[in-house]
């Protein structure tokens, strides 16, 4: 065997491990824990949050792994996903099954070693996620309201990890990623909907691309800025921002709304790629603005 071709093998492991881990979105959960962690402690732990960085990629990446095992045949039926590893033959599923299951000791032992709490949540996610949200997805469009439980989990795993605490302020981070879900997936759901039928999996409201489903992504964009906005009153125990940060998230918050509004009026699927899009960096500017907000008052 040549020098290229085992460079051109190593190169493809790599990359079907990143695919059957999803790298990316494992990569944004760990962003969200970090954030969440940042916002919750009082003294940072520079090895805390190494192990929460790990334990939560680790988490992640053990879901996604056990989904496109479960969902392999799905997978073959659908152009975004028939180039996965499993359906594309490049990864056995025991091979996969082997890499899910140590990413599920792994990920829990190191959430474990943070303190209890924090592995316990870790465990709900990866539960909620594969034994609930993955067969739902092809029986109702609830799917993605079950599946918003694991994936609002990380905001607030990260306040848990800080503080060995559950309390109204995780609850809070859990709500406001929670109501994010829906315009996100739905946007989603509304530009991948061919695709997504080719496999039989419901992800939008109504199960159509219509005014009934735009109307409540335009319903729960409102939920989701709503919720953002409470911690500004004071009434989320410590965790608090200001007035000016509040001003930040509801203009954030009301360029997402504009593109939801798009949605409802195009009703095209341009218009649903822009809002997953916008969706995206809402949540993201969202975290960086609540993190820099508690910082810059403290060296204030």
């Amino acid at each position: 065997m040549s020098i290229d071709s085992v460079n051109i093998s190593k190169t493809s492991i790599i990359q079907d491990f990143k695919e059957i881990t999803k790298m990316r979105l494992a990569l944004s959960v760990v962003f969200s824990s970090v954030a969440g962690y940042l916002l919750g402690v009082e003294t940072i732990s520079w090895s805390t949050l190494v192990l929460l960085a790990i334990g939560g990629y680790l988490m992640v990446g053990a879901s996604n792994a056990f989904n496109q095992i479960i969902e392999r045949d799905l997978d073959q039926l659908m152009d975004r996903t028939k180039n996965r590893p499993i359906p594309s033959g490049r990864m056995s599923v025991n091979t996969a099954f082997i890499i899910a299951s140590i990413f599920t000791i792994l990920g829990l032992t190191v959430l474990y070693i943070i303190n209890p709490k924090t592995a316990m949540f870790g465990a709900i996610s990866i539960f909620v996620y594969v034994s609930l949200y993955t067969p739902l997805k092809t029986k109702t469009p609830l799917a993605v309201f079950v599946g918003a439980i694991p994936g609002a989990i990380p905001f607030m795993l990260g306040w848990v990890a800080a503080t060995n605490d559950f309390g109204i302020e995780p609850g809070t981070l859990f709500m406001i990623q929670f109501f994010w879900q829906f315009p996100h997936f739905w946007a989603i759901g509304w530009f991948l909907f061919d695709d997504y039928k080719k496999g039989g999996f419901f992800m939008l409201p109504t199960g159509k691309r219509n005014k009934a489903t735009a109307t409540q992504v335009v319903m729960y964009t409102v939920w989701t800025i709503a919720t953002s906005l409470i911690p500004v009153f004071g009434v989320t125990g410590s965790l608090y921002i200001t007035p000016v940060s509040g001003i930040l998230v509801f203009l954030s918050g009301l360029f997402l709304l504009k593109y939801a509004i798009r949605l409802y009026k195009n009703k095209d699927t341009k218009s649903a790629r822009q809002l997953m899009l916008v969706s995206v960096s809402y949540i993201t500017l969202l975290q960086i603005i609540y993190v820099a907000d508690k910082y810059i008052r403290i060296w204030i």
